[in-house]
């Protein structure tokens, strides 16, 4: 059975044929519903991945297939969060979570007759995520990790069938980004969407992902994948537990070997 994401034997470089590679043979896939975090040494083309799979990038080699046809274009099924939130200042916090709604079909053409129910979806991510009543804010009004939450709710609006997440919490504080990972594993476990996350935080894939993928420092290529046999719902107490730790060491001997090898 083919997987919803599936990159294939993919190199990529910036800079024109000159360039250096950024990943070389990478091979990745991603079953439909599944929770797969990338993490990897820095400069190891784990934005690139995002990027190649969401089709704001094309390869130089290999080839590149979500939900069964291959990417050559912007995926339009796919929202995107990143480590800044980039809301608009001048738009409320509900006016930036329905601006995706006017540029993805069906809803572009959609939202002018259905503007109340469009309206009332985005109300009630925000409450989903902790943000209800806060439609009528502007960014500035919202703090950092506000914000953060907001712009998973613009990631969401349109019903995604893929979810990528660069770096979303990385800016935050300690016990901001462990109430976030809270809000993002409530979210898959309610509507099932496929998600990958790039990360350096092995915590957080660890408590996050069903599926951990590791990368080799530049040109980066897949050199370890960890299964997360741990139970879900997972709260944030089975971060101490000894199983959980287990799996951090490990993905960090991985990583701290990739790194010797660069």
């Amino acid at each position: 059975m083919p997987a919803f994401v599936d990159i294939h034997a993919v190199t990529h470089a910036y800079g024109g044929v000159e360039g250096l590679p950024a990943v070389e043979d990478l091979t990745v896939r991603v079953e439909e519903g599944e929770f797969a975090a990338v993490v990897g040494p820095s400069g190891c083309g784990k934005s690139t991945l995002m990027k190649l799979a969401t089709g704001l990038q094309f390869p130089r080699a290999g080839t590149i297939v979500v939900d069964g046809r291959q990417v050559s274009q912007p995926v339009r099924m796919a929202g995107m969060a990143f480590q800044n939130p980039t809301l608009l200042p001048w738009r409320t916090t509900l006016d930036n979570i329905l601006l995706p709604l006017e540029i993805v079909e069906p809803h572009r053409s959609r939202l002018r007759r259905h503007k109340a129910e469009y309206v009332e979806k985005a109300q009630g991510l925000l409450a989903q995520v902790g943000l209800k009543g806060m439609g009528d804010k502007f960014p500035w009004q919202l703090s950092g990790g506000m914000q953060q939450r907001a712009s998973l709710c613009r990631a969401l609006i349109h019903e995604p069938k893929l979810l990528m997440l660069d770096e979303p919490f990385g800016a935050l504080d300690a016990f901001t980004r462990e109430e976030l990972w809270c809000v993002i594993r409530d979210l898959h476990a309610a509507r099932r969407v496929t998600v990958i996350l790039v990360t350096h935080d092995l915590r957080e894939a660890v408590f996050l992902a069903d599926r951990v993928v590791c990368m080799s420092a530049r040109p980066g290529r897949v050199i370890a994948e960890r299964k997360v046999d741990l139970p879900r719902p997972r709260d944030l107490e089975i971060t101490y537990s000894a199983p959980f730790v287990d799996i951090v060491h490990e993905l960090r001997g991985h990583i701290a070997n990739a790194r010797k090898a660069a």
